[in-house]
């Protein structure tokens, strides 16, 4: 394979960093198992699992467009792969590739590896210091005419990086709480604290991760009663009798305020370690009060303010995570939603595709996560915009 910069007829500035290293991530795909009968393949798998990524990351997201942008990017494609034939698979080939061929699971693994290489340190991370962000996301698409259920994978998700670091589909008769701890063995967990929303406040989980070594940051709803109870009773302590004093308190608060795009908002934390001794909640350190205050501005009039409250729990001790940095932490839990969610759903068209038949829409997903994984590695914040770029000109290395 050729490892030098490759551009087509219409170049980029030459300050455009590299987008994508090939050579590197061909020699990490090189292990991955092709399942496919072995008489009459003629796409092999790794070449066409790379021009599946350079089609998306040049805006190209349904099937049927990444054939027809292979076809015509053929000659290059080949040249820069080292293919021996200057063709490009039909429609019917990429599907049956992406549903039978692959694994999703191990390419999730190939690929965490090949990220994990770029962001390698051999620095012991302190307590807490690492964010992982656990949710689960349904392929809208995937749902059948008449149906409710589609497919629905549960993802972790490390915000710094944009990496995907597992990611597991869940069998339609159960939900998430059943998938949630097989993606967290997948994990390692010292220095981490996984930051999900109510639905991952589980018992079982909370001990798994802290015993695994890590530490957890969650929502609490009211699928979580009694702890619900404890802590909005906390921070709404009964007015002192007549000649007594208010019950001393050790809360600690952090705030910040944000302003821009005609919209102000303030989010404020409060945060006790007084339930530590009393709750039977596993590991439980602090728990936590977490006001957001949203007002906007239109026709150049701020509008009224919108309230919301929100509670948490965390295993990590106040003398490792501050008001502050639960703050940062809490927020992160909405960094999923916003930063892996909606890049899939409305840049790379996630939910739009209709693909269903057997692996498919979870290798088109893992697929979907490298894009935005490789563009953030390259402070690509806005992924449409290197799609743009890329419409005129392979970024490599």
């Amino acid at each position: 394979m050729d490892s030098t910069t490759f551009l087509s007829a219409l170049t980029l500035p030459l300050d455009l960093p590299c987008a994508i290293n090939l050579t590197a991530l061909s020699m990490q795909l090189a292990t991955l198992i092709d399942y496919r009968n072995k008489r009459g393949i003629r796409s092999p798998l790794v070449p066409m699992l790379l021009v599946a990524l350079l089609a998306k990351l040049a805006g190209y997201s349904r099937l049927a467009d990444i054939a027809k942008w292979a076809q015509l990017r053929a000659p290059e494609l080949t040249d820069l792969l080292g293919l021996d034939r200057a063709t490009m698979p039909h429609p019917s080939t990429w599907s049956r590739l992406l549903a039978h061929a692959i694994d999703p699971l191990a390419l999730t693994e190939h690929l965490r590896t090949f990220f994990a290489m770029a962001y390698h340190t051999n620095l012991v991370p302190a307590r807490g210091s690492l964010v992982v962000a656990v949710d689960g996301k349904t392929l809208h698409g995937t749902i059948p005419a008449g149906r409710t259920h589609g497919v629905h994978l549960v993802a972790a998700y490390h915000p710094a990086s944009g990496v995907v670091l597992a990611q597991v589909a869940v069998d339609q008769k159960a939900n998430e709480i059943v998938a949630m701890p097989t993606v967290v063995a997948a994990l390692e967990l010292h220095g981490v604290v996984v930051v999900g929303d109510a639905m991952q406040t589980q018992r079982g989980l909370s001990i798994q991760i802290v015993e695994d070594g890590g530490d957890y940051l969650w929502l609490v709803k009211e699928n979580q009663k009694t702890l619900l109870a404890d802590i909005e009773q906390l921070f709404r302590p009964l007015a002192p009798l007549p000649g007594t004093s208010a019950e001393p308190t050790d809360f600690t608060t952090a705030q910040t305020v944000s302003k821009g795009h005609g919209r102000m908002e303030e989010r404020t934390i409060s945060v006790s370690s007084m339930l530590e001794e009393y709750s039977d909640w596993p590991y439980l350190a602090q728990v936590f009060k977490l006001e957001r205050r949203v007002q906007r501005r239109v026709d150049g009039q701020w509008g009224k303010v919108t309230t919301e409250v929100r509670y948490g729990v965390t295993s990590l001790p106040a003398k490792v995570a501050s008001a502050k940095r639960l703050l940062v932490l809490a927020r992160a839990e909405w960094g999923i939603e916003n930063s892996l969610h909606y890049r899939r759903d409305v840049t790379l068209r996630e939910d739009a595709s209709r693909f269903r038949r057997g692996q498919g829409p979870q290798v088109t997903a893992v697929l979907n996560n490298a894009v935005i994984g490789l563009a953030l590695q390259q402070q690509y914040h806005n992924l449409a915009s290197l799609q743009r770029q890329f419409v005129f000109a392979f970024i490599v290395c």
